[in-house]
């Protein structure tokens, strides 16, 4: 392995559009199911619902949040809608799994969604058996990632020290707490919707494919 990357015992991986790319558009399903949510709940227009939306994503770091803060949203009845979707657009993905086995120490899946999609998704991936487990919203008491109580409470959860861990994730704001506790950071740069941040310093690796990146770094032992 990368001689830099030798410190690593904690693996931690996002969900959505890191452990499968985002050009497989099972994420764009969701969001069409928060803009309908949106729209039912409060009477407006698909636009409007639209742009609801993403003012909660931006402002609050997930659309759950902002529902909950500004509108007291139910955040279980909210998940079970939007998390209703297909999952034939994944495909297994026998590569990433093997890459996954070959780390050493722990790996955890680290998510905004909740615990029964994440793992409708790792199954559909053949990523079941990868995963000591899946730290989800109702882990983080409904305060999602960038939020630092979100990162202090996964390594409580855990007994994880940062500064042995390193995170993955596709939204690059949500590396910067992980950095800023001392994780190595990896930003899976594959076409996600951004915030509109633009200072990448606390990012150490940029990948578009994390199987890829996996292998590469395996490859270098």
């Amino acid at each position: 392995m990368l001689q830099r990357l030798a410190h690593v015992r904690n693996w931690i991986f996002d969900l959505d559009n890191t452990l499968y790319p985002a050009s497989a558009d099972l994420f764009r399903q969701v969001d069409a199911k928060m803009t309908a949510y949106i729209a039912n709940r409060f009477a407006v227009d698909t636009a409007e619902a639209y742009r609801l939306q993403k003012s909660y994503f931006l402002g609050h770091g997930t659309t759950l949040a902002g529902l909950m803060t500004e509108q007291d949203v139910d955040p279980h009845e909210f998940l079970d809608f939007v998390h209703d979707v297909e999952m034939d657009v994944l495909e297994e993905n026998a590569p990433l799994a093997a890459a996954i086995a070959r780390l050493p120490g722990r790996k955890i899946v680290f998510t905004n969604g909740d615990g029964p999609y994440a793992g409708r998704v790792l199954e559909r991936l053949g990523l079941s058996e990868s995963f000591e487990a899946i730290h989800d919203i109702h882990a983080m008491d409904l305060i999602p990632k960038p939020q630092a109580s979100a990162y202090a409470g996964l390594c409580a959860a855990f007994d994880l020290d940062p500064a042995q861990s390193l995170f993955a994730d596709d939204m690059a704001r949500n590396l910067a707490p992980a950095k800023a506790i001392g994780m190595t950071t990896v930003w899976v740069d594959n076409g996600s919707e951004q915030g509109h941040d633009a200072d990448r310093a606390f990012i150490d690796y940029t990948t578009h494919d994390i199987t890829h990146w996996l292998h590469d770094i395996l490859e270098d032992q």
